[in-house]
């Protein structure tokens, strides 16, 4: 029987292949392994920077999974975008998730709005995928810069007025850029611009599935469909569509009630009921 010969080539080629196909056949079963809770992983990762968003810092975990599922009430995609309405001390809260580019990768982050009359930013937090550290990694390091956004108007009319500009000629709408990162704050400044258009187009398809959210000049009511509740931006004027079609009904006694609709009726209002 002749010896087998180690430094052919044929035994090179066999031993390579079948060494080749044990390994991928290994990673192939740790990673089907591992799927589920890399998915798990990834969903918490989230739900944190959703919490992020909303000035919920520093939760373990456990907190941060208890603490999701008490303040998120409802999740929503339009064309790819996700809204999340939240509810923290009985007020409605919207997280509006966003993505860009920055100067080397993608960049991502979540923007909470809030407010009636004017509608103001409640918190944001953003993240980067390879970002210089120290410059452009200050996007999502720095908390202290996320925090400059709190309070900022968001809107004039159905623009989007918030913006981070390198010099801050109106603080009422803009936010200072990063220091040293110029390209990445303008990639920032881009994803802002174009997710918050989307809240608009947001905002208007909640009113044609009939959506609580109210319109945010002018008070009108939005429940369009059978049984939905809506609270009119301005004071004093809350109603409830009664069916279809946009009629309503004044719930404070003796109180006016105002047309959302050009061609509903306003109904049951007691002065005209008499």
């Amino acid at each position: 029987m002749s010896k087998l010969n180690t430094n052919s080539n044929a035994y090179i080629i066999i031993y390579s292949t079948i060494l080749v196909v044990i390994v991928a056949f290994l990673l192939a079963f740790v990673s089907s392994s591992l799927k589920a809770k890399q998915e798990a992983n990834v969903a918490l990762d989230v739900k944190k920077q959703i919490l992020n968003s909303l000035n919920l810092r520093g939760l373990d975990d456990a907190q941060a999974e208890a603490k999701y599922a008490e303040v998120v009430k409802d999740e929503k995609e339009l064309d790819g975008q996700k809204f999340y309405t939240c509810e923290i001390n009985g007020e409605e809260i919207l997280v509006v998730s966003l993505k860009g580019m920055g100067l080397w990768g993608g960049i991502s982050g979540y923007i909470a709005l809030h407010g009636e009359d004017e509608i103001t930013v409640y918190g944001a937090y953003f993240n980067h995928e390879s970002e210089t550290a120290g410059l452009g990694a200050e996007i999502k390091d720095s908390q202290a810069w996320q925090e400059k956004f709190i309070g900022k108007k968001v809107f004039d009319g159905d623009e989007v007025a918030l913006s981070v500009v390198k010099n801050v000629d109106d603080p009422e709408t803009q936010v200072d850029c990063v220091t040293g990162a110029t390209l990445t704050s303008n990639g920032v400044n881009d994803m802002i611009k174009a997710g918050l258009v989307k809240s608009i187009q947001f905002f208007k398809a909640s009113l044609e599935e009939g959506g609580n959210h109210c319109s945010k000049k002018g008070g009108d009511c939005c429940a369009m469909k059978e049984g939905g509740n809506c609270h009119s931006m301005e004071e004093g004027g809350n109603c409830h569509s009664m069916e279809e079609g946009g009629d309503c009904h004044s719930m404070e006694e003796g109180g006016d009630c105002h047309s959302h609709d050009q061609h509903s009726d306003c109904c049951n209002d007691k002065a005209a009921t008499e």
